[in-house]
């Protein structure tokens, strides 16, 4: 039986905690570094995952879309710190994952609109998953730039 709940509240699960424990293996001093002096920071990239995992939430409970930055989202000053970010990502990850725990499975296919065009909650949901894999593999890429080829899951 399709239970698109129960679809998403896994692969949450699933990408959030990968992408913790890729954010537990990085040392502290890569978070706040641009590695070649133009590359995004490891704060900044969870920055920006924790902008759109907010902006989600917000938009599914009926709030409009943010006004997105121009250019590179960056990282306050007070969230480039080991300890911040992942402090910042665990209370974005908390907001997503209980707002899609409440969520019933009709409420999952109810229209919500987004500055692309009405969607659903359970669209919203996979995108959730599809961006944290994909910043996922940024910080894998900064793992073995740093010498670290091992798996971190």
């Amino acid at each position: 039986m399709f239970d698109p709940k129960a679809i998403v509240l896994k692969s949450l699960t699933s990408a959030f905690r990968n992408f913790r424990l890729d954010l537990e293996s990085l040392p502290e001093d890569v978070y706040a570094r641009s590695l070649g002096g133009k590359a995004r920071t490891v704060a900044d990239i969870v920055y920006e995952v924790n902008l759109v995992n907010d902006d989600i939430v917000r938009n599914i409970q009926g709030e409009k879309p943010m006004d997105w930055p121009k250019g590179w989202v960056t990282a306050p000053p007070e969230l480039q710190a080991k300890e911040a970010v992942i402090a910042a990502f665990d209370a974005s990850r908390d907001r997503v994952m209980a707002l899609f725990d409440s969520l019933t499975a009709e409420d999952m296919e109810r229209a919500v609109v987004t500055e692309h065009g009405q969607t659903t909650p359970f669209e919203r949901g996979r995108f959730i998953v599809l961006h944290v894999f994909y910043h996922s593999g940024q910080l894998n890429f900064i793992q073995t730039l740093l010498g670290d080829d091992g798996w971190h899951w």
